[in-house]
């Protein structure tokens, strides 16, 4: 429900062309014109002695949209049903239901540290709800994450030029090197969920954190003024590093935090997304 509301008000209009294919496709010839690129000149054509012709185009209307999330158990972090992992899934429900009504072809991968889940790309709404109920209902079988291994398995499956969307905490490392490729190879749009626990943790004197992907229990002292600072300062310097990165690659990049309107962000990155297109 809360999908379809923000897709039937909040993000009707401009915001759906986003998902129009930004390529071109060989439409037919016309007669050579003062002015035309050269480039353009069909030589078979002309080469049959009726004049010059040149080859027209048009717009490339239907692409494929793939989701690639993260539901590793970094992003079991938040209150009930507004951990992060619950704000990727519904923010993947909202962009597939704006893309198919462009007639975009909706693909979606999950993964841990493997494979969770892969949905095939299709077309037309009863696949877009079919995708949100294996979404939702998925239990990943592992905790633990591996982005890179993610990044190269959508590498090697996805050969045409699509739109990734890629989901996650981006609590890993050592994946620069594969995202750097998947960048130069399809249209990427990172959406950077967090958690204000990953900020600020309460100061609670020694207690016992559980590193859920790790399974294993570690004794922290977090009144330390150094133990928050630390934490703090990890969180920040990932999210320069990966605000960097996208700036040189020309990647979108979008934070959002738990407990926060998503919708408005949305908005805010496609609309610059259509503006540079």
């Amino acid at each position: 429900m809360r999908i379809r509301k923000a897709i039937n008000t909040e993000m009707q209009g401009d915001f759906h062309s986003v998902f129009k294919g930004a390529g071109l496709e060989f439409d037919d010839v016309r007669e050579y014109q003062y002015g035309d690129d050269v480039r353009t000149i069909d030589w078979n054509v002309s080469a049959k002695g009726h004049g010059t012709f040149v080859k027209t185009f048009k717009e490339e209307k239907e692409q494929t949209v793939f989701f690639l999330m993260d539901v590793s158990a970094s992003q079991e972090v938040g209150r009930l049903s507004q951990k992060k992992v619950d704000i990727c899934k519904e923010i993947c429900g909202v962009l597939a239901l704006s893309a198919v009504k462009e007639g975009s072809q909706i693909g979606v991968i999950c993964y841990s540290d493997k494979k969770e889940k892969y949905i095939k790309p299709g077309k037309g709404i009863q696949h877009v709800y079919s995708v949100i109920t294996e979404v939702f209902k998925l239990k990943p079988q592992s905790l633990q994450t591996d982005l890179n291994g993610a990044i190269y398995y959508a590498l090697n499956l996805i050969k045409r030029k699509s739109i990734i969307i890629l989901l996650s905490d981006f609590i890993d490392e050592n994946y620069e090197h594969a995202l750097r490729a998947l960048a130069r190879r399809h249209d990427l749009v990172l959406i950077h969920v967090s958690d204000n626990m990953e900020v600020n943790f309460p100061q609670m004197g020694i207690v016992p954190l559980m590193d859920k992907e790790r399974k294993r229990t570690i004794w922290m002292n977090t009144s330390l003024s150094f133990f928050s600072s630390r934490i703090r300062q990890r969180f920040n310097d990932n999210q320069k590093a990966l605000e960097s990165f996208c700036k040189k690659q020309k990647v979108n990049y979008l934070m959002i935090k738990t407990g926060e309107d998503y919708i408005p962000g949305l908005i805010r990155l496609f609309k610059i997304r259509n503006r540079k297109r």
